[in-house]
């Protein structure tokens, strides 16, 4: 089955693309899909939850429980004082 194809008509985008993807030794549809998620990070403010538990998993070495640490760190609400 063939890939899907991405077409760019900018000379100068297309040529940054093959460049960077020399360099990063990735291909251009990865450099393009890392590049559209990065720019949906940064224009909503939003981290997609599968990189969010990436980057999570990377940054402490292993599976936390998020559960747990919720469950820990929950307070009830005294209510409002009458």
């Amino acid at each position: 089955m063939a890939k899907p194809q991405l077409s760019v008509r900018s000379v100068r985008a297309r040529e940054l693309a093959y460049r960077l993807a020399r360099r990063e030794n990735r291909s251009i549809a990865d450099l393009v899909e890392r590049a559209l998620e990065a720019y949906e990070i940064q224009t909503t403010g939003r981290e997609p939850a599968a990189s969010f538990y990436r980057r999570i998993s990377t940054q402490f070495g292993a599976d936390i429980d998020l559960q747990s640490v919720l469950d820990e760190n929950r307070k009830p609400h005294e209510g409002i004082e009458l």
